[in-house]
């Protein structure tokens, strides 16, 4: 008789917790690259790494320099687009508009 192996996995919640630890501290690198001017904003909405789908225009364009939430509200409302917007659900069309406003040239496709 042929034993069978059993995986055994943490439990959901924790898996969960694990999960949004790393998305998380992910975001907190990806902000602090934008800070810094490593990386640019029109980029991050142009290409959509994994870490920032989940996450608000208006938080994204918040880690800038210099950019608050007046700034931010004024800049979603020249689009115009809701603060509450994933970046992951942006559609290419929004994509480039915020990538153009931003001065961020998107390839064409």
């Amino acid at each position: 008789m042929a034993s069978t192996a059993t995986i055994t996995t943490a439990p959901q919640h924790l898996q969960a917790l694990e999960r949004a630890n790393a998305v998380r501290l992910a975001r907190a690198a990806l902000k602090r690259a934008i800070t810094s001017g490593e990386l640019r904003v029109g980029q991050v909405v142009l290409e959509c790494p994994w870490e920032a789908e989940s996450m608000t225009v208006a938080d994204l364009l918040a880690s800038q320099r210099r950019w608050g939430a007046t700034r931010v509200r004024r800049f979603l409302q020249a689009i115009p687009m809701s603060e509450t917007k994933t970046v992951g659900t942006l559609t290419d069309r929004q994509r480039a508009a915020v990538a153009e406003l931003l001065g961020e040239v998107p390839v064409a496709a």
